[in-house]
Parts: C-alpha cells; structure tokens; sequence
C-alpha cells in the first residue's frame, strides 16, 4: 500500500522560510509526478507545484520565484523550498504522486501538514 508522508510544516514569520519534505513508501512502480497541493480554511485545495520524474517543474503564479520543487527519484521523495513567505501562504500542504497508465493518472496524497505563516 503506498503511503506519503510529509513533516517540516510549522508556524513561521511572515518573510521566513520552510521546507516542507514528503517520502513515499510502499512504491511498487514508478513515480511520474509529484507535487504539492495546499488548502486554506474556507477554500478549496489548489495546485501549488509539480516535478515530472525528468525535473520538470511548474509552479502557481502565487509562489513563482518564492517556491523551489524538488525530488529524488530514488527515494521517492519529494521537497517544497518555501522561502519570502506571506501570511497568505498559510494552509495545510498536501503532497501528491501520480502515475500514469495508457494516459489515465492514477493519484495517491499524504495526510497533509500545517503551515502558517504569522508574526
């Protein structure tokens, strides 16, 4: 059974830096992509940032510039580099891995961890 796990949330200063990491156990088959996704309470869960299994990334325009993606296809890991961040970053972080088969994306999610961007 695949798991994802992540850690490294935590309250931060607004302008402040975290980084978030997720690792997937349980992996029988190859990751294509991985990413990270965030919900706010009252809002629902948005795109955030994505890695092909080549180093491909994309990137809300929300965190362009301030976020880096990041992964290790051998660990089937997974970091989110959150640096310049705003009180509006505040959300739970959910890490995602994706396979695809014939086209059709299979998804599997962690639990989520918490970040909140206060002074």
């Amino acid at each position: 059974q695949v798991q994802l796990v992540e850690s490294g949330g935590g309250l931060v200063q607004p302008g402040g830096s975290l980084r978030l990491s997720c690792a997937a156990s349980g992996v029988r088959f190859v990751i294509d992509d991985m990413g990270w996704y965030r919900q706010a309470p009252g809002k629902e869960r948005e795109f955030v940032a994505t890695i092909s299994r080549g180093g491909s990334t994309n990137y809300a325009d929300s965190v362009k510039g301030r976020f880096t993606i990041s992964r290790d296809n051998a660990k089937n890991t997974v970091w989110l580099q959150m640096n310049s961040l705003k009180p509006e970053d505040t959300a739970v972080y959910y890490c995602c891995a994706v396979r695809y088969i014939l086209a059709v994306g299979y998804d599997y999610w962690g639990q989520g961890t918490q970040v909140t961007v206060s002074s």
